[in-house]
């Protein structure tokens, strides 16, 4: 069982996957919040239809501090919600970028901004600060039937389901087009209070004993190390719409 991210690289993730797989052995990567029941209600709500087609998600994790020596907020913090996403969607993004700022360790973003799009058409943002005057743990998934908000900071209620959308009246006559606002009821489910460390270790444990996979495999861990090692290589400085004007003008 490995803390996440699995490795500081996809090339050592995979290192370990293959040798898991060669010896026969359970390796696990501890995404605690795979096995929070907020985040297995979302995914139910996603898997069952509820929400209906998901048209973006937005996650913002901010805090002032804890700073980080060795890496940057994008693999301490971002880890979190790239594992989240990629296990209510099923899917890997096609293609992501992230931009980003150190503003107080020199080298070492500690706010970011990341971008991602999957396959069946979702786009994702994901907002991590370590220098932020609250702390923010909300995610919003916007979907043709239904909305969530997800707050991880409530005490109670921490996921919220809105029936609320905007209708698209066909047209009964030429040049006729109408937008309608379905502003139904909020409904939060109840939630277990298990302690998903406990639910993770418990997991594992039956994993070892069974040879079942685990839901956080190394297959998984490698997945998410992909997409971290991939937005942080394409993040860049300067905004390339910024980049292209300063180059129009002659500005170094």
């Amino acid at each position: 069982m490995v803390e996440k991210p699995l490795a500081h690289s996809s090339r050592l993730a995979e290192e370990l996957v293959v040798l898991a797989e060669r010896q026969g052995r359970t390796l696990m990567t501890g995404h605690t919040f795979i096995y929070s029941p907020p985040v297995i209600a979302v995914k139910n709500l996603i898997q069952d239809g509820t929400l209906g087609d998901i048209h973006y998600i937005s996650l913002s994790r901010v805090n002032l501090g804890l700073y980080q020596k060795d890496v940057d907020v994008i693999w301490d913090l971002a880890v979190h919600d790239v594992s989240i996403l990629l296990h209510w969607l099923n899917e890997m993004p096609v293609w992501g970028t992230s931009f980003g700022r150190a503003c107080v360790q020199k080298d070492k973003n500690d706010v970011a901004f990341i971008w991602l799009q999957f396959p069946s058409g979702v786009v994702a943002s994901i907002e991590i600060s370590w220098l932020s005057p609250q702390k923010m743990r909300r995610t919003s998934i916007v979907g043709s039937k239904r909305m969530v908000v997800y707050d991880d900071t409530e005490p109670s209620e921490k996921v919220k389901i809105y029936d609320r959308g905007v209708v698209v009246k066909q047209p009964e006559s030429f040049g006729e087009y109408q937008l309608t606002y379905r502003l139904g009821n909020m409904v939060a489910p109840s939630l277990s209070n298990v302690e998903p460390l406990l639910v993770e270790v418990e997991h594992f444990i039956e994993c070892s004993t069974s040879g079942q996979r685990p839901n956080t495999d190394g297959a998984f861990g490698l997945k998410v190390v992909q997409v971290l090692e991939s937005v942080a290589k394409s993040s860049f400085s300067t905004p390339p719409q910024v980049s292209a004007l300063m180059d129009m003008a002659g500005v170094a």
